[in-house]
């Protein structure tokens, strides 16, 4: 049975169990009308990871370091930001963060930054490839429109987990994941920033649909906010 475990906290917030750590990755709980639980619920945290600095995604990354000594992954320029609002320096990643392309080493899981194609006030937005210390390889997109690099992921990682947006408006809509999926030859898809603002993408039907149409082998997983799912390849 596996010992690594993804649970979903609504929008793109998600957190992962490993053996050695926790990691959260856009943690968004407080105003975020998905969430089931608070900030405060994350008392154990290794690694908060950060997809670009806006509200919903940034959410409360700072309280969250300062409360539990968390260290804090984000590119360069959103990691100062971070700083300015109260992250002590000395839990911020490589010192200053990383950027696009460059893979960092933390308890034991390769996290990769790749580029995502949104909006950020600072830096530019990004997603993470994680690889964890059994082998299992995660993707989590960000915010992000479809590109075609996303094929040169898929041949350059065995991605075991997609986590993709499909609530349109201001990321990929159901019929680009679903190209995505086919991009990056991902073994399963995960469904995410959708439902948790009236104007997204209220559940994954759709995005069935398209998967299907699109031809792509990817297996759906579909989860409800609060619910998790054990990782093994």
């Amino acid at each position: 049975m596996s010992s690594n475990t993804l649970t979903w906290h609504g929008h793109s917030n998600f957190q992962i169990t490993t053996p050695n750590c926790s990691i959260l990755i856009d943690p968004w709980f407080e105003g975020n009308p998905s969430a089931c639980v608070g900030s405060d619920a994350c008392a154990q945290v290794d690694l908060v990871l950060v997809t670009h600095d806006h509200d919903d995604h940034m959410g409360q990354a700072v309280d969250i370091c300062k409360a539990t000594g968390a260290h804090v992954g984000a590119v360069v320029e959103t990691a100062g930001k971070l700083v300015h609002s109260g992250v002590p320096e000395e839990q911020i990643v490589n010192g200053i963060g990383f950027n696009i392309g460059g893979t960092v080493e933390f308890k034991g899981i390769q996290v990769t930054m790749v580029q995502a194609f949104h909006s950020s006030a600072t830096g530019c937005p990004v997603g993470y490839i994680l690889t964890l210390e059994d082998g299992y390889c995660l993707y989590h997109a960000g915010d992000t429109g479809i590109f075609s690099s996303m094929e040169l992921f898929g041949k350059m990682f065995s991605i075991d987990l997609a986590v993709l947006p499909i609530g349109g408006i201001f990321t990929m809509d159901p019929p680009q994941a679903a190209m995505a999926c086919n991009l990056l030859q991902c073994k399963n898809v995960l469904p995410m920033h959708w439902g948790s603002f009236p104007v997204l993408e209220q559940n994954t039907d759709r995005f069935a649909r398209e998967l299907q149409q699109a031809g792509a082998s990817a297996r759906l997983v579909n989860l409800e906010p609060g619910q998790s799912m054990e990782l093994s390849a």
